[in-house]
């Protein structure tokens, strides 16, 4: 089993930013858009250095992803910048409308997605966000997992022609893959391989698989841990190929169980090859108010609840 380790904490969203100020620097067409939340969003440092490509919009949303839109028939390439909540559920007609419909080259880049968005509560931590943008035909959809990874993505969906969902948050988490690394849109990440069962997570969920598949294998239980940071489009192949191996899967994520990561492994699983799967995710609720991690363990997304999970599936084979 290879062992990951980290050096530092860093959050997902300033890995969005320092992606964002880069294309600035290299791609003339890319212009930014935000709702009043440059700084939560990072955006700081694209606008210093192109103020003539940044536009601050307010507390407008629904009228930033309209001008959005407009900007892409001009050749250009918008990024737009607030809260997760405020980037779906507020704008879901316009996104709709204006930008899937006729599959608008728009980035919509969502940071404080989540419980992790903590203290601020249920009204602002949306958990069916992946769910509304996945549904949606021509969206992607990608939900990178730590700093580096992010920066990545930002990079990478400049060159995508088509509208992008990215899901990104506030609190840090362990950075650890590398910094040089390429960004495949729709590849899955092969973390550790393993014989006896799959866990697949996405985003903040990603450090949490990997501590458990250390901790199964010190309980002699051989995790294979994937990365899926697209969720749509869907690896399919490499989701089939391991669960051709282990025979059982549980996903991880954080998120509604109905909608996301885990629907998407079940609907896959559902046409191809039946196999029992577990579900790490938070169960028809909203969230509340609290510390990210007191959430992470009241809504049993933890390592722990990636163990029983695996514990449970693993009999059901």
């Amino acid at each position: 089993m290879k062992k990951y380790t980290y050096t530092e904490k860093k959050d997902t969203r300033s890995g969005f930013g320092a992606g964002l100020q880069q294309l600035g620097q290299t791609n003339p067409n890319v212009v930014a858009l935000c709702a009043d939340l440059i700084g939560s969003l990072k955006m700081d440092a694209f606008k210093a250095e192109n103020p003539e490509r940044f536009f601050q919009v307010g507390i407008a949303e629904a009228n930033m992803i309209g001008i959005a839109a407009g900007l892409t028939i001009g050749g250009k390439i918008p990024f737009t910048g607030t809260f997760a909540n405020f980037s779906t559920g507020r704008v879901y007609d316009q996104i709709r409308q204006s930008v899937a419909y006729s599959g608008k080259n728009v980035k919509i880049c969502a940071s404080h997605a989540g419980l992790t968005l903590g203290e601020d509560g249920a009204t602002h931590q949306i958990l069916e966000d992946i769910g509304l943008m996945k549904m949606l035909p021509h969206m992607c959809v990608i939900n990178p997992c730590d700093y580096n990874q992010t920066k990545a993505a930002t990079i990478a969906i400049a060159d995508y022609e088509g509208p992008v969902y990215l899901r990104f948050g506030r609190p840090t988490v362990p950075n650890f893959t590398p910094a040089d690394q390429k960004f495949e849109i729709g590849k899955a990440v092969m973390l550790n391989e393993g014989t006896d069962v799959t866990i697949i997570a996405t985003g903040h969920m990603t450090w949490k698989a990997i501590e458990a598949g250390e901790k199964l294998a010190e309980m002699g239980i051989s995790a294979e841990v994937i990365n899926i940071h697209t969720i749509k489009p869907l690896d399919n192949e490499a989701i089939l190929k391991s669960i051709a191996k282990t025979k059982c899967v549980v996903t991880a994520e954080e998120h509604q169980m109905n909608g996301g990561l885990g629907d998407s492994v079940a609907q896959l699983l559902s046409r191809h090859t039946p196999t029992p799967q577990e579900f790490v995710a938070v169960d028809d609720s909203f969230g509340e108010s609290g510390t990210p991690d007191e959430l992470m363990t009241k809504y049993k997304l933890d390592t722990i609840d990636i163990i029983n999970a695996v514990n449970k599936v693993i009999k059901r084979k």
